[in-house]
């Protein structure tokens, strides 16, 4: 019975009749190491190092750095193969020490093969094999080792039509003094603002050279015209308008009035005038001359013959293009002149000569803007005082006509804007920095320029309203 109730009371509350005590109170044991034969004289530190070794590796994250693919070259460097790769690798521009010593070739050397008739590759070959660094350096450094030699040595020249864009990074990286520092972005964010396009009359202040009348003349087409005006008697030059290359057409579309003039013409525009018709008659039918003295003077035929018909003593005399002021804005048709009046004393043709850009307009065209207002303002005279210039400007615009005046500093912009908002001649006032960066696109070398301009000045802009009476 006692044995009974012995395997009752293990069974039920645990041993010899003792309760068992709960999950979360119960201890648990040590775990001990599995048992391990140790010979005699056997340190501590050798049970270590073995538990050590069995452990598995420990696996670190690799930097990013390392994780990017390098580079493919079509033509392992060095010893060809997988060793001449694992060279390209380990080549870079550390040891490199520019003291004019690593290259052999002279310049005596390099004058003696240009005499010999030499090529501009086969000079390239040599500085390259007379180089004691060119093995050395990178791929990429190799490459621009190349491309400064050609430039200097085997030089190629492409040419290509003269464009605004072209004309304006030349100037900027040779004088940009001359343009007043006006970047590419700036050029076409004044041609934006100030809402150039087809038929438009613009009115522009150009003190950078010509740059931007250039640009008005090429965006309009042959379309509108272009005014430049100045301050003073004597104009301003606007040379650059010649590296265009502009067709006669947009050329005869550029004129040159001093502000005197257009002012005096805009305040009497307020009265009736009865040339209103005969500018509408006059754009419709540009070939009309009305001036009897022009048209008996134009019908007079040129002789440009010789009565002996002696060839060889036949000698051309000088044609004067300069002809009174017609009614009309085209002052000469360029298609009438014949083929054969541009012959020279040897028989071969000649191209004629296109008209000269910044001529005077036509009262009948100057009448026109005192009445109608320009379309549009562009201002870049960076050695003007700008609020004073817009002050006067601002009256030829017609009524909502679009302006925009740059300057290579803020503060004249700033002075202006706040005249300008207390005249109350202009809303939609605001002053804009352009920002540009240059990337160079290349294989494995897609970055920003390292040598870059940070300043492309400052440009205001508005629109012309009425200016409400006091």
């Amino acid at each position: 019975a006692a044995a009974a109730d012995a395997d009752a009371g293990d069974t039920a509350g645990g041993v010899g009749g003792l309760q068992r005590a709960p999950r979360h109170q119960r201890r648990r044991p040590p775990r001990l190491l599995p048992p391990h034969p140790r010979q005699d004289g056997e340190d501590r530190g050798q049970e270590l190092l073995a538990a050590a070794a069995a452990r598995p590796p420990l696996r670190l994250p690799l930097p990013r750095r390392a994780l990017r693919p390098r580079p493919l070259h079509d033509k392992p460097r060095g010893g060809g193969g997988a060793d001449g790769q694992a060279q390209d690798e380990t080549r870079d521009n550390r040891s490199l020490v520019d003291n004019n010593t690593a290259q052999t070739l002279s310049s005596e050397d390099i004058e003696a093969m240009k005499r010999e008739g030499a090529s501009g590759d086969a000079i390239v070959e040599a500085l390259i094999a007379n180089s004691s660094t060119f093995g050395n350096k990178t791929v990429f450094s190799q490459e621009k080792y190349k491309l400064k030699k050609q430039k200097k040595y085997a030089p190629k020249v492409l040419l290509r039509r003269p464009s605004s864009r072209s004309i304006c990074e030349t100037y900027f990286k040779k004088y940009p003094a001359r343009i007043g520092f006006m970047r590419v972005d700036a050029l076409s964010l004044l041609l934006s603002m100030a809402n150039v396009g087809a038929y438009s009359d613009v009115l522009a202040v150009d003190m950078v050279g010509g740059l931007v009348v250039g640009s008005v003349a090429e965006r309009l087409g042959g379309t509108g015209y272009v005014c430049s005006t100045y301050l003073g008697s004597a104009p301003s030059s606007i040379d650059i308008i010649r590296m265009y290359n502009l067709s006669s057409d947009m050329t005869s579309r550029i004129f040159q009035a001093p502000l005197g003039d257009l002012c005096s013409l805009q305040s009497a525009g307020d009265a009736p005038s009865v040339l209103s018709g005969s500018i509408q008659r006059d754009l419709v039918e540009p070939a009309a001359v009305p001036d009897e003295s022009l048209q008996s003077s134009l019908a007079k035929p040129i002789n440009t013959e010789v009565s002996d018909g002696n060839a060889q003593s036949m000698t051309v005399q000088p044609i004067n293009m300069e002809v009174p002021e017609p009614a009309t804005d085209d002052h000469l048709n360029q298609g009438d002149i014949s083929m054969s009046d541009c012959k020279g004393s040897n028989g071969n043709s000649i191209a004629p000569k296109a008209p000269r850009a910044g001529k005077a307009p036509s009262p009948e065209r100057m009448k026109y803007w005192g009445e109608h207002g320009f379309s549009s303002l562009i201002v870049a005279a960076p050695d003007h005082e700008v609020e004073s210039v817009v002050a006067d400007l601002l009256p030829l615009l017609s009524y909502s006509a679009p302006f925009a005046i740059y300057h290579q500093y803020l503060q004249p912009l700033a002075t202006c804007m706040h005249s300008l908002q207390a005249s109350k001649m202009a809303i939609g006032l605001q002053i804009t920095e352009p920002w540009l960066r240059e990337y160079q696109v290349l294989p494995s070398r897609t970055h920003p320029h390292m040598q870059m301009n940070a300043f492309g000045g400052y440009i205001l802009s508005g629109i012309r309203i009425h200016r409400p009476d006091p």
